[in-house]
């Protein structure tokens, strides 16, 4: 059986573009969605025409735990491994000052974008590590953003804090597991030309910020989800608590 590998928000944008990829690179994959099934299925059509395509989808909202436990299950299921994770499922939110973001706001950013991504990876380790049963090692790649980096005052501070955790838990779990068989690296995608800039109330972000951007544009999906599948691979079989920015020099 070809390795599994599991994508969370992979409907959309860069995680679309990740499974398309690595399906082409010979992955089996599961593609997760929330509340977008014709999206995740349209990506598993997409992978089922390729030449040995094989995708399912599988819904899941990574902040809840039960329904963490129940896309791992089904996986459990339908493949018996798992090889690899991308934790991509993540939320921006209209732009904001901190002084004007309510409670409501944080708990979901950081429910999905941090709790949702080591929910995740708890449930990988658990079948990927070689200290657990017949787990023979594994990959997981989280989704930072140069957010974190940068702060994005004035607009999403509570976004940039999130995807700062996720940093800070790239490097951590890939010392604990580094010894199991499991690399655990993240990639921080600065201004790339997707939907999620719609959903946080500026669909022209990407194009209004491109002349910021030293490379002078945005980013595509495609550019992202090739540093993703690189990082899966075995080309990164050294690679592990890297934070690879896909920037363009910002």
């Amino acid at each position: 059986m070809d390795k599994v590998l599991l994508i969370t928000g992979g409907g959309r944008g860069i995680g679309a573009a990740t499974a398309l990829l690595a399906a082409r690179q010979g992955w089996t994959v599961a593609v997760n969605y929330t509340r977008q099934p014709a999206a995740a299925e349209a990506v598993v059509r997409q992978i089922g025409a390729l030449p040995g395509g094989r995708a399912i989808g599988v819904q899941a909202d990574v902040a809840h735990e039960d329904q963490v436990l129940a896309m791992f299950e089904t996986l459990d299921a339908r493949f018996g491994r798992l090889d690899a994770l991308v934790n991509n499922a993540g939320v921006v939110d209209v732009p904001a000052r901190v002084d004007g973001m309510s409670a409501q706001r944080l708990q979901r950013m950081f429910g999905i974008n941090v709790i949702g991504s080591m929910l995740c990876a708890r449930e990988a380790v658990r079948r990927m590590s070689t200290r657990h049963g017949r787990g023979q090692g594994g990959a997981i790649v989280n989704l930072s953003s140069a957010a974190a980096r940068l702060g994005s005052p004035g607009q999403y501070v509570d976004y940039a804090a999130s995807k700062g955790a996720i940093d800070t838990f790239t490097l951590g779990l890939a010392r604990e597991v580094a010894a199991e068989g499991i690399r655990v690296n993240a990639v921080r995608p600065g201004i790339i030309d997707t939907e999620i800039h719609a959903s946080g109330g500026l669909p022209e972000r990407a194009r209004e910020l491109a002349p910021q951007v030293p490379m002078q544009r945005a980013g595509t999906a495609e550019e992202v989800a090739r540093a993703i599948v690189w990082l899966l691979g075995d080309e990164a079989g050294y690679t592990t608590g890297a934070l690879l920015d896909v920037a363009g020099g910002r």
